[in-house]
């Protein structure tokens, strides 16, 4: 994606001075703010290092997501990167695609339900493509999970945070195993274990998480995992979201595939 250089003050105007109440979302590395540019034409979502990554000058997993995301092509499956913003000793922040409708972890575990089971098969196949696509370009995103994949302004998902990307062949050793517990492949845990496989075991706990709408990791429930939940039954009827009607008849192919396809992602 081409990237452009912004203004760092049109960039601090656009985000009230990065004030609170403009705040969408936080990461380990960074936190995202609302902001709107060029005279209240263009809304845009800016990312700024947290406080404690600044105090200590790790800008590292910003620069790693600014880099993968100018080497990648422009994709209707990941949130667009628009360009960055330089400041105090060369940092960067970067500025990309507003994401107006919250994550996919907001939806499915919000207080509000409205997804029905096409909607959620939809959300499946966008993500889908998402992971081919990265997986083509030579991208393993190693975070993949439903708070990183949020929804444009006509509810179309996208793959977003790139912070842990790694870009390129896998001839040479590879970074220490980064990911989140829950979503993280068990078989991770050496450099020399990266591959695109860690990519779908992440992305076969996103679909559970799409049938079921449980979060990966619920304490609350037996087993807690939602991966071991599907290896004691991958019975439809048992593992669909119970806030919601059973698929029905002309989705439950769809599903049982779905469901299916997850377990063999999740499969060691």
């Amino acid at each position: 994606m081409e990237e452009m250089e912004f203004d760092y003050e049109e960039v601090v105007k656009a985000t009230e001075n990065f004030n609170p109440r403009r705040i969408i979302g936080k990461g380990s590395h960074g936190m995202v703010y609302k902001g709107v540019l060029f005279n209240d034409r263009l809304q845009v979502a800016v990312k700024k290092p947290s406080e404690g990554l600044e105090s200590l000058h790790d800008n590292s997993k910003l620069e790693n997501e600014i880099r993968v995301l100018s080497s990648l092509r422009e994709s209707p499956h990941v949130v667009n990167l628009l360009g960055t913003s330089s400041y105090n000793d060369h940092k960067k922040l970067i500025v990309m695609e507003l994401m107006p409708n919250g994550s996919l972890h907001d939806l499915l575990h919000g207080h509000a339900n409205k997804t029905t089971w096409p909607k959620r098969v939809e959300i499946a196949m966008q993500i889908a493509r998402a992971v081919q696509f990265l997986h083509e370009a030579v991208v393993i995103h190693r975070d993949i999970k439903s708070s990183n994949i949020l929804f444009d302004s006509h509810w179309n998902a996208k793959l977003a945070d790139f912070g842990l990307a790694v870009k390129g062949g896998l001839s040479e050793p590879g970074p220490a195993p980064a990911g989140t517990i829950g979503y993280i492949d068990p078989c991770y845990t050496t450099p020399d274990k990266l591959s695109t496989k860690n990519d779908i075991f992440s992305f076969g706990v996103v679909l559970l998480e799409i049938i079921s709408g449980r979060k990966a990791i619920d304490v609350c429930k037996t087993p807690a995992s939602i991966v071991e939940r599907v290896k004691t039954s991958d019975e439809l009827k048992e593992f669909c979201d119970t806030r919601m009607p059973l698929p029905p008849n002309y989705m439950v192919g769809s599903v049982t595939r779905l469901l299916s396809f997850a377990a063999r992602c999740v499969s060691l």
